[in-house]
């Protein structure tokens, strides 16, 4: 991680802004892909605009989570000085790549100048150019997530082949195998402290309190921190298969090729010994409740939950745990909904996510446009992967023909022409994942619009899990309020709410957000007995 916090000389007269820029990796920076470009760009753009640059922050780092540190720093610098609420920046995708950070800046009423795009965000901005940003956001975490899926498949892949494809755990170390590859092996010191506390724990001498205790004083620290690894780790050491040379990825059972602490045998006796002073009854799967795990109670904040009654009828109800112990439940306990109501409820409002083909067309052309500098990027990322594959393409044949001609010997080769074929997969894969996430930009652009279009019919098809899935993505922050449920859209379908609201009443206020009055029942009727 690399992050620079520069200042900058402040010109008088000038209204005051802030300049960000970011990279999502190292190897951006290092080859001076996107940082200078963009902050030339925008610097430019602040003196053609008359904006004085009070502060440049730059982050060199991925995205895929928020707490960036000179983001963070500039959203401390916006609460400290409530007179700059100017942000520059080259596009959307620099700005942010989730959307809490969307949220943050939102909150904070920030005008956003994003240079390339030739766009200026603010509170002012019409509802259609807030939705065209919102999709432009959640595309942008789509890309990443789709970065990450392709990171995955990556990891599957060693693990196919008997390679840890992470962390070493304690008692490992991560290095270089002979053939070019990240393996882990056994870590000189601590191997030997992980293998005796496998030994002491199966004796059944030893709690787990008292067995990490006995391991300290053998050496059992973190590496880095040194600091005595806890009692939980110890447990979490005891768990872990990997230790037996087998190691369990994405739910499969792989046979790994580095070196085992412990034996099989050991193993499952140190989980006996686990399981019997630690036994966790079981319970099997009932059914599937279409709204569980949505809604909180707005009195008392417990979750709402279903109940069957006389083996048919699905009732919603508040668990009302609050008061337990000081004279009861809670009142809102009391109040119970039929899911048939509540599945009115939830279509009623996924109604105002409709919007006709026109709108659609429109926003999908807009996406169009702004894929353009996704795919320059794509493609040069692309160029440079390729001209890579073709230069150790042409060292392994030079190299071979060395070989024939006697200048080097055969081991020599095979090392050298294992370690760039390694290369020339990885780069064949880095060329694959470019390709895949530049078709799977517009894809998700255009799913996410149908499923917005089309959501309350497919809502009114899908199973219980596949509804409760699919609300989950739309709304958040549901409430219920003794019997009635409260709840809003997940950007950036508030925003395309707002717009097919602000449409179809030519310009009328927006009602207040609410998914409608549904029918409770104070007490248990005949069903609930």
């Amino acid at each position: 991680m690399n992050q620079r916090l520069i200042k900058v000389a402040r010109p008088a007269g000038l209204t005051k802004a802030l300049l960000y820029a970011r990279v999502s990796s190292k190897e951006q920076d290092k080859e001076g892909f996107s940082i200078p470009a963009q902050c030339k760009l925008l610097r430019d753009y602040a003196q053609q605009q008359r904006f004085d640059i009070a502060q440049e922050f730059v982050d060199v780092e991925t995205a895929k989570t928020t707490g960036r540190t000179n983001f963070t720093e500039m959203v401390k610098y916006l609460r400290k000085h409530p007179g700059i609420r100017i942000v520059l920046v080259e596009k959307t995708d620099r700005l942010y790549r989730n959307l809490k950070d969307w949220v943050t800046l939102d909150e904070l009423d920030v005008e956003i100048h994003l240079a390339k795009e030739g766009v200026i965000l603010s509170r002012d901005s019409r509802s259609s150019e807030k939705f065209m940003h919102g999709i432009k956001v959640l595309m942008a975490k789509n890309y990443i997530d789709n970065l990450s899926e392709e990171a995955r498949k990556g990891q599957m892949e060693k693990a196919e082949q008997g390679i840890w494809p992470t962390k070493a755990p304690l008692g490992y170390i991560n290095t270089t195998g002979k053939d070019g590859r990240k393996v882990i092996e056994p870590h000189p010191e601590l191997a030997p402290v992980v293998t005796q506390l496998f030994e002491r724990y199966a004796t059944g001498r030893y709690s787990l309190k008292a067995l990490a205790k006995a391991a300290h004083g053998e050496g059992l620290i973190y590496p880095k921190s040194g600091n005595p690894v806890p009692v939980s780790t110890v447990h979490m050491i005891l768990r872990n298969r990997l230790y037996t040379g087998l190691f369990q990825w994405n739910g499969k059972l792989h046979q790994g090729k580095h070196e085992p602490l412990v034996s099989i045998e050991l193993w499952e006796r140190v989980q006996g010994v686990l399981t019997g002073r630690n036994a966790v009854p079981t319970h099997p799967i009932g059914r599937e409740f279409a709204f569980t795990g949505l809604m909180t109670c707005t009195e008392c904040a417990c979750a709402i939950v279903a109940e069957i009654k006389k083996s048919k009828y699905v009732y919603y109800h508040c668990t009302g745990h609050t008061n337990k112990g000081r004279g009861g439940y809670g009142d809102c306990r009391r109040k119970y909904v039929r899911e048939e109501v509540l599945d009115q409820t939830f279509a009623n409002l996924l109604d105002r996510l409709h919007f006709d083909e026109e709108i659609l067309e429109w926003v999908k052309a807009g996406l169009l446009a702004s894929h353009a500098d996704e795919r320059r990027e794509h493609e040069q990322a692309t160029h440079r992967c390729q001209v890579e594959y073709k230069r150790l393409e042409d060292r392994l044949h030079a190299m071979y023909l060395d070989k024939l001609d006697g200048r080097i010997d055969n081991a020599f080769y095979d090392r050298m022409s294992a370690q760039w074929r390694t290369e020339q997969t990885r780069l064949l894969r880095e060329i694959e994942r470019h390709a895949s996430a530049e078709e799977s930009y517009m894809e998700d652009s255009i799913r996410l619009l149908e499923l917005a279009h089309n959501a309350s019919r497919l809502f009114a098809k899908q199973p219980a899990h596949e509804k409760n899935r699919l609300l989950n993505l739309v709304l958040s922050n549901c409430k219920w309020d003794k019997g009635e449920v409260h709840a809003v859209f997940r950007q950036p379908f508030d925003l395309l709410a707002e717009t097919v609201v602000a449409g179809a009443a030519m310009g009328a206020q927006q009602a207040p957000l609410s998914t409608g009055s549904p029918v409770w029942l104070g007490n248990l009727d005949s069903n609930q007995d």
